[in-house]
This record gives structure tokens, sequence and C-alpha cells, in this order.
């Protein structure tokens, strides 16, 4: 019984994440306008991106094509000085079309929380169409909007292309979800905060200006 009782305590909060975060789900072609695309990190290789992360700035170009969002806010890890993470995003965007100007970077997303915080604080996003994989998107979502964000989501189905890796991640989920319960009660600090960043603000004016 104890057992059975752990279980569900264990599901339930990704099961309550996952169906909060669906009214907020949707794709490239009905995204409400905004003025900002958030594409998450998922990894990089010797300046290449993950085929998660290739696929993930996919969707952020077709935004930007499509007219959805004027600026892409690319959030990743750069803790190492042979670590970028947010600059392959950028080139990877680039060399889709996306015009550098119109691309942010933020170089301390080192986690999902971490990410909307600095959005929200460090940028001053209040808006914004989410990207990334659908197993991650409801988490990603949730935290954005406890952040102060009014964020919508655009997923990308991991499982066409790598189905073993897409269910394990899913497995995953399990404990970043209760991580995740735990920031959107405390709301905690950032591992790196600074400055409020300009960043989105001049990227609009020169979208203004184009």
């Amino acid at each position: 019984m104890f057992g059975a009782l752990g279980g569900y305590a264990l599901f339930l909060p990704g099961a309550l994440m996952y169906a909060d975060a669906g009214r907020y789900r949707t794709d490239v072609a009905h995204a409400p306008p905004m003025a900002v695309g958030m594409v998450f990190g998922a990894g990089a290789e010797n300046g290449s991106p993950s085929r998660m992360l290739y696929e993930r700035l996919k969707l952020g170009a077709a935004l930007y094509r499509a007219g959805k969002v004027r600026v892409l806010l690319v959030t990743g890890d750069n803790s190492r000085k042979d670590y970028d993470e947010p600059s392959v995003m950028r080139d990877t965007l680039v060399a889709q079309g996306v015009p550098q100007t119109r691309i942010v970077l933020d170089y301390a997303g080192f986690s999902t929380w971490d990410s909307c915080a600095r959005a929200k604080q460090i940028f001053g996003v209040d808006r914004a169409i989410l990207v990334t994989q659908n197993f991650h998107l409801p988490r990603a979502l949730t935290l954005c909007r406890a952040a102060g964000i009014d964020a919508w989501g655009v997923g990308d189905d991991s499982g066409r292309y790598a189905a073993t890796t897409t269910d394990s991640l899913y497995v995953r989920e399990i404990p970043a979800v209760l991580k995740a319960t735990y920031e959107v009660a405390l709301r905690p600090r950032p591992y790196y905060l600074g400055p409020r960043e300009t960043g989105i603000r001049r990227a609009l004016d020169a979208a203004g200006r184009e």
C-alpha cells in the first residue's frame, strides 16, 4: 500500500504539470505572435549542435520566418572556455537565415529554471514562445510561467529520430519535475544572475528599423 502511495506521489507532480501546461502548447502555424522566441540549449560538440538542439533551432527559425517572433533568445551553457553552447546556437540560426541582429545570447542558462528566471530578470522578457522537445516542454512552460513570463510553447517530436533516447529522457523527467516543483515553490536565485542586459530591447529596436 505504502509503495503504491509512494509511486502515486512520485508521478502526480508530473501529471499535474503536463495537464496544466497543455493549454499553452501549440505549433508554428497556430502560435500567437510574440516579440520573443526562446530556444533552450541541448548540447553541442566540436562546434556543432546535437541533433535535438538542431531540431529546436529549426523550429526557432521556422517561427521567425513565419513572423511569429521578431527576436530569438538562445539560452545555454558557457561555463567553460572550451564549451560555448549559445554561440553554436547563434551560428546555426544564422546558417538557417535568421539575421544575427535578431539573435540574443544568454551564456548562463545552466538549467531550465535559470534560463527562465534570467529571461525575466536579466533580459526583461514578459512574453515568449518557448522552443524545446515535447518531453521537456511541460516543465519549461511551468517554470517560465512561474518566473513571470506569459509563455507558450512549441515542441519537437524527438521520437521521430531518437526513440530510445526519448524514452529515457521521459523517465529522466520524473526527478526533474520534482526539482521543478521545488523551484516553483521557492523561486531560487539563478546560479548566476548578473546585471540587466539590453540585448532584447536593442534587437527589437533593430527589427523596427529594418
